[in-house]
C-alpha cells in the first residue's frame, strides 16, 4: 500500500505521512515564518522516522490556503517538486475545509451538549471557520455540515474581512452560527482528502488562494512615480 504525503504552510509549516489514512509520522512548527529553512527538512524527517523512500509515496497533498502569499507558495512548490520527483500524484485541499471537517467530527465548541458540533450545524445556522490572514484580519468560509462521506459543505466564502466587519456582515444578514478557529494541521488534509476520494470529489487543482495582493510588490518604474531619474 502507498504512502500519503501533506504539506500544509497557510499557517506554520505543517507535513505528516499516512499509509491507508492512518498517521504514520508528523512534523509541526506553529510558528508563521521560516517555511522555506524548514519544509525540505520536514519532509525528510516524516520519511525518516517512517522508513519510507520518496518512490512508495503515492499521493501528496497540499494546502491551497487562503493564507498569504510567501509562506503558502513555499509549500505548494515543495509539494509540486516532491510529486515531479517521486512520480507521486499531486492533488490539492482548500485549507479551511479541512478545518471544517476535523471541527464538525469534534464537540460543540462550549461542551455544553457533548453533541458533535455537525449535529448543531445546518444551512440556517451554519458553522464559521475563521484562520489568521494578519493585517489585523481574518479568513473565512461558512460550512452547512458534511456529506455522507465526512467532507465539509462549503455554502460561502473563502473571503478576507475585517473581524468587526465580519460580525455586522453576520448581524445584518441575521445569520447565528457555529464557530471554529482551529489550527490547521496537514493531518487534516489527509482526513479531508481521503473523505473526498470516497465522495469522487478529490482535486488536482493546487492554485493557491491568497484572496489578496502580495505583500511584495513590483516598483513602478520611477519616472511614473514623478521622480527625479539621475543619468
Amino acid at each position: 500500500m502507498s504512502y500519503t504525503l501533506a504539506i500544509d504552510t497557510s499557517a506554520g509549516t505543517s507535513v505528516s505521512l499516512h499509509q491507508g489514512g492512518k498517521l504514520i509520522a508528523e512534523v509541526e512548527y506553529l510558528e508563521n515564518m521560516k517555511h522555506a529553512e524548514r519544509i525540505g527538512s520536514s519532509i525528510a524527517e516524516v520519511l525518516k522516522v517512517a522508513g519510507v523512500e520518496a518512490n512508495r509515496v503515492g499521493a501528496v497533498v497540499v494546502g491551497r490556503g487562503p493564507a498569504p502569499f510567501t509562506g503558502l507558495r513555499i509549500g505548494i512548490a515543495a509539494g509540486m517538486m516532491f510529486a515531479e520527483g517521486s512520480g507521486a500524484k499531486l492533488f490539492g485541499v482548500v485549507s479551511l475545509d479541512a478545518i471544517a471537517k476535523a471541527a464538525l467530527e469534534g464537540t460543540a465548541a462550549d461542551g455544553s451538549s457533548g453533541q458533535p458540533l455537525a449535529a448543531l450545524v445546518s444551512a440556517e445556522t451554519p458553522l464559521l471557520v475563521t484562520a489568521d490572514a494578519r493585517r489585523s484580519e481574518v479568513y473565512w468560509a461558512l460550512y452547512s455540515g458534511l456529506t455522507s462521506n465526512g467532507v465539509a459543505i462549503c455554502i460561502e466564502g473563502p473571503g478576507v474581512i475585517k473581524p468587526a466587519a465580519l460580525e455586522a456582515m453576520l448581524q445584518e444578514r441575521n445569520i447565528q452560527v457555529q464557530r471554529t478557529s482551529l489550527p490547521i494541521a496537514a493531518r487534516q488534509l489527509t482526513a479531508l482528502f481521503e473523505a473526498q476520494l470516497g465522495d469522487g470529489s478529490a482535486n488536482t487543482d493546487v492554485t493557491a488562494l491568497y484572496l489578496r495582493e502580495a505583500d511584495a510588490t513590483v516598483p513602478r518604474d520611477l519616472r511614473e512615480a514623478g521622480k527625479k531619474v539621475s543619468g
